[in-house]
Parts: structure tokens; sequence; C-alpha cells
């Protein structure tokens, strides 16, 4: 069904995608941004939406299901980050 390449792109996706999800369970848990950087999430949040739009462009789909969680999880830290000041 997947080849090698996608495989080993799965596994990195959800490797990479999951470190986010801690960062964002404890920001909604506390509420804390401060030691988080609104530009440095900002354009990381920036760049991610335009990997999700390069995997859905290259039918990429460890890109493209990597990058749309990720994005789901940058958001969640950022809208924290602006709300929370």
């Amino acid at each position: 069904m997947f080849n090698t390449t996608t495989i080993i792109g799965l596994i990195a996706a959800f490797c990479t995608t999951l470190s986010f999800l801690p960062q964002a369970l404890q920001t909604i848990k506390t509420k804390d941004t401060s030691g988080i950087s609104l530009s440095m999430y900002s354009l990381f949040t920036f760049g991610t939406v335009l990997w999700f739009i390069f995997g859905i462009m290259s039918t990429n789909y460890p890109i493209m299901i990597a990058n749309g969680i990720t994005l789901v999880l940058a958001l969640i830290i950022l809208t924290y980050k602006i709300r929370y000041k």
C-alpha cells in the first residue's frame, strides 16, 4: 500500500507532530505562554500553513497529515499566547 519512503515520512510526521501535544496541553491547562515568543510562533504557524498547502498540492500524505495536525496545535498555542498576554 505505502512505499518505504512514505512509511518513513509517516513515522517522522507522527513523531514531530506528537511532540507539540505536551506544549498544547500545558498551555491549555495553565494558560501560561510567558515562555513562548509571539513572533516565533506566528512565523512557525505561517510556515506550517504553507507546508500543509504544499502537502495538499503535491498529494504528499505525510506532509499533509502532519502539518494539518501540527497547524491545529500551533493555532491553539498561538491563540492562547494572544488571548492571555
